[in-house]
């Protein structure tokens, strides 16, 4: 598996990231385990959890793994902080005692002294972004992260935290990415490149969509069938989607490939992307991702995938 750097940074890790948000919940320790294993052994590094992951079951998981047959040097983990849990649900919060606090929980569950890329979560439009950025500072200058980078920001926090950053430097932002979801290329993606922030492409194929499993219909044992987690898919299951999906499997079946290789292949090209974090429930699921990591898209079938899916884009960005 190829190695690529996180923008500018120092920070070099796999071209996939080992996605880890049904661990511990729909994913027990043995498929986990298995999972773990295939990405190894394909040549990946780059584990990525969060603390609210099953309210810490995720990290928990990995953390007995790296108490076992794993070493932590085979490894980089990237975990996430600033969702807090509440009796009414998660709440967003980036203010330094929340991310510190769970910055340390993570540790313990992790089993670990440090994490290799550390991210704020989610937006905070309450906490100040000074605040955040000193709990970045802090954890890296104490040595409990190596690098720190946002998620889930818009692309005007995204320049805002970075531009006001000076050491450590935000090296990353995690974002979702897809041939579905192409919105963080008209303001994130550009922003993150100016200032030298490598991209994580989370849900690269479009929360399962993108595989071609929901053609005909929802099968069973898929996501889109799970109580918990139909409403993470739903928003890709409308015409527009649907169209793209069958662009792409158009694709597939001309080069002889799984509709994900496709997909994978297309996120992999695009400028800034450092890693694509591919999660699945089982290792069987997970297999054929790791063999499609190095296709490379005909010229002719990546301007055909660009011209179905692109976004709309006006003013300002496009007069």
């Amino acid at each position: 598996m190829q190695r690529r750097r996180v923008g500018t940074s120092g920070l070099v890790v796999s071209s996939l990231a080992l996605g880890t948000m049904t661990w511990s919940r729909d994913t027990g320790p043995d498929e986990a385990g298995a999972q773990l294993d295939a990405f190894l052994d394909a040549g990946g590094t780059l584990v990525d959890t969060a603390a609210s992951y099953a309210d810490g079951g995720s990290e928990a998981l990995i953390g007995r793994m790296l108490g076992g047959s794993i070493s932590r040097s085979d490894i980089q983990i990237c975990t996430k902080a600033g969702i807090r849990r509440t009796a009414e649900g998660g709440v967003i919060d980036a203010s330094r005692d929340t991310l510190l606090d769970t910055l340390d929980a993570s540790l313990e569950r992790l089993g670990t002294d440090h994490v290799d890329l550390w991210l704020v979560h989610a937006f905070d439009p309450v906490a100040p972004v000074e605040e955040t950025l000193h709990a970045l500072e802090i954890a890296v200058n104490s040595g409990r992260a190596r690098y720190v980078g946002v998620s889930n920001h818009p692309g005007w926090a995204t320049a805002r935290i970075a531009a006001l950053a000076s050491r450590p430097a935000i090296s990353a932002t995690q974002v979702e990415y897809s041939l579905v979801q192409r919105g963080v290329e008209r303001e994130v993606l550009p922003a993150a490149q100016a200032l030298g922030m490598g991209a994580l492409a989370w849900s690269p194929l479009g929360r399962g969509v993108l595989t071609g499993k929901y053609r005909d219909a929802i099968p069973a044992d898929s996501r889109a069938a799970s109580e918990h987690l139909a409403g993470f898919v739903a928003p890709y299951m409308d015409e527009r989607s649907a169209t793209i999906v069958d662009a792409v499997a158009t694709a597939a079946e001309g080069l002889d490939v799984p509709p994900l290789a496709v997909a994978l292949a297309w996120v992999l090209a695009r400028t800034g992307v450092s890693s694509a974090v591919v999660g699945a429930r089982t290792a069987a699921q997970l297999a054929p991702s790791l063999a499609a990591t190095g296709l490379e898209l005909p010229g002719a079938i990546a301007d055909a995938l660009e011209e179905i899916s692109a976004p709309h884009v006006g003013y300002p960005e496009r007069r």
